[in-house]
């Protein structure tokens, strides 16, 4: 699906993007070592690779990467050192419950993941799909989660997986005209002008400038380089001064309050 009248591309949306490509290059992210990319990295057959990916992504709704990370760490020692789709519909369902019980929605997720194996198994040749139709055909699985794991798992690049990290900053940055009111409106507004190239790093660019500077709460603009004039949400308070009294004397304290 796209728009029938594209989104104009934003003004100064290039210099923008590149003030936050190096500002990602001085912090490390969760998502730049608990991502849901980085679940393939512990398995040596390329289709548990790509399956571990997959069961990442079902995992994170909701989710911190941590805590999704952890999650699918465990359930590879329960199901024996390699998550494979044999070994989760052999399984009993108590053994992925209790490996994936500190993420978000673990019993509904439980069962998506049971289910989805043996879908995979019977429809996909045990393996991975690979288009976003055949992905979302997934219980538990949305438009987000399928682009992310083509990009991952199989390098395909169809779309922008769109996150509320992707959402907020994109609209915090004046980048949608009128204001985008659901991921999937970000989405499309994003694919219309966003060179294609860039369509498999935005994810992964703006989850981790949302996880460190941009926060969903009380950002960082105070650190961010893009509050000069870029962005147009950016909040500075200016500078307070308050009088501190001593037997002697009074003086006069500067405090710095950066939001």
């Amino acid at each position: 699906m796209e728009l029938d009248n594209p989104h104009p591309a934003p003004e100064n949306w290039e210099e923008t993007y590149d003030l936050i490509r190096e500002m990602r290059k001085n912090t490390v992210a969760p998502v730049d070592t608990m991502g849901c990319d980085k679940a393939q990295l512990r398995e040596i057959d390329p289709k548990s690779q790509r399956l571990s990916t997959l069961i990442a992504l079902m995992l994170s709704s909701q989710t911190k990467d941590e805590v999704t990370d952890a999650a699918v760490a465990k359930l590879r020692i329960a199901l024996g050192g390699s998550i494979t789709i044999e070994a989760i519909i052999n399984a009993d369902e108590s053994t992925i419950s209790e490996s994936i019980n500190k993420v978000g929605f673990w019993r509904r997720k439980t069962q998506y993941i049971k289910q989805a194996m043996v879908i995979l198994r019977d429809k996909f040749d045990s393996d991975v799909p690979k288009t976003v139709d055949d992905l979302c055909s997934l219980p538990g699985v949305g438009p987000k989660m399928a682009f992310l794991c083509l990009q991952s798992a199989w390098k395909i690049n169809t779309g922008i997986g769109v996150d509320v990290h992707v959402h907020r900053i994109s609209n915090r940055l004046g980048w949608h005209k009128p204001a985008t009111k659901t991921p999937e409106e970000t989405r499309l507004n994003l694919q219309s002008w966003l060179p294609k190239p860039l369509h498999p790093e935005i994810n992964h660019l703006l989850v981790g400038f949302g996880q460190t500077i941009c926060t969903p709460v009380a950002p960082h603009c105070g650190d961010c380089t893009l509050s000069s004039g870029l962005c147009p949400s950016a909040k500075i308070r200016p500078v307070k001064t308050r009088k501190v009294s001593t037997k002697k004397t009074t003086v006069v304290a500067v405090e710095d309050d950066v939001i």
